[in-house]
């Protein structure tokens, strides 16, 4: 695998790249994981990280012009790697993976097939985190190279249909060459704490975080940022401090956690907002278990939205902004609020907060969906379908050059015949090439 990014860092977009790895272990399969050198480690899979820069320590997220030097070094030590690990299969995430990827193949991996996990538009992406704007210099640019490496691979894989129908209707990718393996989520590590043992840690965290046990808990884990839909997220729980009392927003992630720590002080919402900033991977699912809802207000059109799955195994009716993406994962199961408007998000957890029959049936329902249809184990089978199928065209294709280049042979050959002799072989030649 290529993960040019900075893993592993408890995103929606690691996570991925985590579970695809575990589930493909644990089915025998040999994973290594080349990423940038900054991260934290995971236990029990095989990290081979680019070469040290100790000018530029932290965490990267999103965009950053720091990622091209970061991915010309990633490119060095994924040949090495390759060259000394010889893999089957070349799985690449995001689109400078895909490049890096192929990069590998020109340079002697030809017969390993190329796999692009694709997790979003790169140039929607950039769009997102401010790095471009659609009126610049650069914008043609980032869009012809994204069309440029949708192109390169043998496969394509989206977290999502609606990444796919982008694929296939803005950026003109064959529909044969994408498939859909959705996000799935562990349903044993995630799943609601519903054990009077479970409920008593649950007290017990929400005492270490001040929160008061009376208060009904909104929760969101992800990034901060605007295009996250953060800032909308604040606006509604300001909107809803006279008429939902009890209510308490638990705001989970980073960065920028002081600066939108402030927002909510600006907002008047003192007492009513918890930021703990960044929650490690393993420890999600206890502190989502304080929940009574939760949140999903993500505002990228391309993007797909990994957290909603943990969300629905945890038993959580999750507000979310109506989106091809968030109706793809709830369904009729989803509560929607207008796109980007924050006093219907607002109604709408108010909505949840006050019905409590409506969320504890909503709760089991979005449960059993994530039990049901959302397990791990269906992903480990499209992959592993996906794989063999890559396989099997690349070594048909390999046999079938290898039957042209004798078959040329055989025409060469022909070179010290008479002229005369010459018509029949090529004849011969013509009906082997047509058989």
């Amino acid at each position: 695998m290529v993960a040019p990014t900075s893993f592993f860092s408890d995103t929606g977009c690691h996570v991925r790249i985590l579970e695809e790895a575990w589930i493909l272990q644990e089915a025998g399969h040999k994973v290594t994981i080349c990423t940038y050198h900054m991260g934290n480690p995971v236990e029990g899979v095989n990290l081979q990280r680019s070469l040290d820069v100790p000018w530029k320590k932290n965490v990267q997220v999103g965009s950053s012009r720091h990622k091209i030097y970061f991915d010309i070094m990633l490119g060095l030590k994924g040949l090495q790697t390759a060259l000394r690990e010889k893999p089957d299969i070349i799985h690449a995430h995001l689109h400078e993976g895909a490049f890096i990827g192929w990069f590998l193949k020109l340079l002697g991996l030809g017969k390993a097939p190329l796999i692009f996990d694709f997790q979003g538009s790169m140039t929607s992406e950039m769009l997102d985190h401010h790095f471009l704007r659609q009126e610049g210099p650069f914008y043609n640019l980032a869009l012809w190279l994204e069309k440029f490496i949708n192109r390169l691979p043998d496969r394509i894989i989206t977290s999502t249909h609606n990444s796919a129908n982008i694929l296939q209707e803005t950026f003109g990718v064959a529909a044969d060459r994408v498939v859909t393996v959705p996000d799935r989520v562990n349903s044993r590590r995630f799943r609601p704490l519903d054990t009077p043992e479970g409920k008593a840690a649950a007290a017990r965290l929400k005492g270490e975080l001040g929160i008061p046990l009376d208060r009904k808990v909104v929760v969101y884990l992800g990034l901060l940022a605007p295009y996250q839909g953060t800032d909308l997220l604040l606006q509604s729980a300001a909107q809803l401090k006279d008429e939902v009392p009890n209510a308490h927003f638990l705001i989970m992630g980073y960065p920028g956690v002081d600066s939108y720590r402030e927002l909510a002080n600006y907002l008047g919402l003192e007492g009513r907002v918890t930021f703990p900033g960044r929650i490690p991977y393993q420890e999600a699912a206890r502190y989502l278990a304080l929940g009574d809802i939760a949140v999903a207000p993500k505002m990228s059109a391309t993007e797909g939205a990994g957290k909603i799955t943990n969300y629905m195994a945890m038993g959580l009716p999750t507000v979310t902004f109506d989106s091809p993406v968030s109706r793809e994962l709830l369904g009729g199961l989803g509560v929607y609020a207008r796109y980007g408007d924050a006093q219907s998000l607002a109604e709408n957890i108010k909505s949840l907060l006050l019905n409590d029959s409506w969320r504890e049936t909503l709760g089991r329902q979005v449960r059993a969906k994530a039990v049901n249809e959302m397990g791990l184990h269906h992903s480990r089978h499209q992959l592993e379908e996906i794989y063999a199928q890559a396989l099997a065209k690349t070594r048909k294709t390999s046999s079938q050059n290898a039957g042209f280049e004798g078959k040329a042979s055989y025409a060469a050959d022909s070179s010290n015949l008479e002229f005369g002799e010459t018509v029949p072989l090529v004849a011969k030649v013509k009906t082997s090439l047509e058989d």
